[in-house]
């Protein structure tokens, strides 16, 4: 992690690409961020950093007012074919972050803030492009961020964009499921659900702390490796690294960030799991896996219909983040959508590949990996 090598000072504010923020202004910031995201909460940064999964160019980018601290981002230098081979600024990205967001503190200065944010991203680039994956385009400062830049002077395009399935918390689950556009698929996971008790007694559990907590992170870690992911190489349990940071995310700890897993059981053996980060209100469903040998009763959207329930009943977050990508099973179960999209951003004064051409790069290697994707998954 880079310390202090850009810093700005105007009309009293202090923007800085500096070492890791203050532990309490981290957490205050994340608690009073126009809707937060937990990925770049002091929680899963360090649990990167525990894993050995931060890279070493990272850099958070920060703006304070006096000593409070009101916009933050975690980003790193990286070469991409977007600049053929050369560099480019990325926000921090790993394979179990699903939104880039920076986090800006809410209120009438939120504005402002976004605009000195945006100020420190030229300072830091240097000049060359933002490639800015997994932004969530309409919520929270981004829609202040976009523009911030566009205000002043960066060129701004879309690489691609698609339709997140969030889930609004109703007044009750009666509520929710009232006119809800896909019954069918409510009844479909009844009738699952019916077939599925006659293997044995179908239960439903939770825990967000202690022993239970540590069994069911296990279950779901034993349940991935046991499924395509884990023949794929791509599990958690696969890479002690990544298994590291399930051990370092799920131990839950002090901060505005809790942790929470969910399970459908088949005569007390967990048959799905999910992996959910909470915070400011929103429980981002980080990971889920199932039985595959039950692929057929749908056990991972029978666990998700529960969540809903629960959710509803219990109250433990006000929106459910599906954090999945495009053509996601949850969207025939969660009623919302958020826009997320990839951007690519030019800070002005820059003289290098035109934006289109950067688009047209980003979008042919997406597609690249798409097919990758798709050929590996019917091995």
């Amino acid at each position: 992690m880079s310390r202090a090598d850009t810093a700005l000072h105007h009309s009293g504010w202090s923007i800085s690409d500096a070492a890791v923020p203050d532990t309490q202004a981290w957490d205050a910031l994340f608690a009073a961020a126009a809707h937060p995201h937990p990925h770049y909460s002091r929680h899963v940064l360090a649990a990167h950093g525990a894993a050995g999964l931060l890279p070493s160019g990272l850099r958070f980018v920060s703006v304070r007012q006096g000593d409070r601290l009101v916009a933050l981002l975690p980003c790193a230098p990286g070469r991409d074919i977007t600049a053929l081979g050369g560099r480019v600024m990325r926000p921090f990205l790993s394979p179990f972050v699903t939104a880039t967001a920076p986090l800006i503190a809410d209120g009438p200065g939120r504005a402002a803030h976004a605009h000195d944010l945006v100020v420190a991203l030229e300072a830091v680039s240097g000049g060359p492009a933002w490639r800015w994956p997994l932004l969530p385009t309409q919520e929270g400062a981004v829609p202040d961020l976009l523009a911030a830049m566009r205000a002043r002077g960066w060129s701004v395009g879309t690489v691609a964009a698609f339709d997140r399935p969030v889930m609004d918390r109703r007044s009750d689950h009666d509520a929710f499921l009232a006119g809800h556009p896909s019954r069918s698929r409510f009844k479909d996971l009844r009738r699952r659900t019916r077939r599925l008790a006659e293997a044995g007694a179908v239960g439903f559990e939770s825990a967000t702390a202690g022993a239970d907590l540590t069994r069911l992170v296990a279950a779901f870690l034993t349940l991935e490796r046991a499924g395509w992911k884990g023949q794929a190489g791509t599990a958690m349990a696969c890479r002690p690294e990544t298994e590291a940071l399930a051990d370092a995310l799920f131990a839950g700890g002090a901060g505005p960030v809790g942790v929470r897993a969910d399970a459908l059981t088949l005569d007390g053996r967990p048959v799905a799991v999910s992996l959910a980060l909470v915070g400011g209100g929103i429980a981002t469903l980080l990971k889920t896996a199932y039985d595959e040998d039950l692929r057929s009763h749908a056990p991972g959207l029978l666990l998700e219909a529960e969540i809903v329930r629960a959710c509803h009943e219990t109250g433990f977050a006000d929106r459910l983040d599906s954090a999945t990508l495009d053509g996601s099973a949850l969207e025939s179960l969660y009623r919302d959508r958020t826009a997320v999209a990839e951007i690519i951003a030019l800070p002005p004064g820059h003289h290098g590949l035109a934006l289109e051409r950067r688009l047209r790069l980003a979008r042919f290697e997406r597609e690249a990996r798409a097919a990758a994707k798709r050929a590996l998954r019917r091995r």
